[in-house]
């Protein structure tokens, strides 16, 4: 299995790592809040972003969520490659996508 530094090893760390991502949404929504003239073109995707991250982190909150191995990436990473510079915790993203594609990471 591929590791990733900082990789999650429990669903306990993948959940702070998602709520982690919620969070900085929510931080990206007030900049772009004091300057909705200037980042207009990018407040859709950053609403798609939010709500495939809420989602997501619903779906692990209810049981309901599903690592996918060796899957394709979470369609959150499109919007964050969308976003490029505007997006300053897309490594936080990374991580999460490859905890996705390839489960947590437990030491053998």
């Amino acid at each position: 299995m591929k590791t990733m530094k900082g990789q999650p090893k429990t669903i306990d760390e993948y959940i702070d790592l998602m709520h982690q991502a919620v969070y900085e949404v929510d931080e990206l929504r007030v900049i772009i809040g004091d300057e909705e003239d200037r980042y207009a073109a990018i407040i859709p995707v950053v609403d798609a972003l939010d709500q495939q991250l809420r989602k997501m982190y619903d779906d692990i909150l209810s049981g309901r969520y599903q690592f996918d191995p060796n899957g394709p990436d979470l369609p959150c990473m499109a919007l964050a490659d969308k976003l490029g510079k505007h997006m300053p915790f897309k490594p936080l993203l990374k991580i999460i996508n490859h905890t996705h594609r390839f489960g947590l990471h437990v030491e053998e």
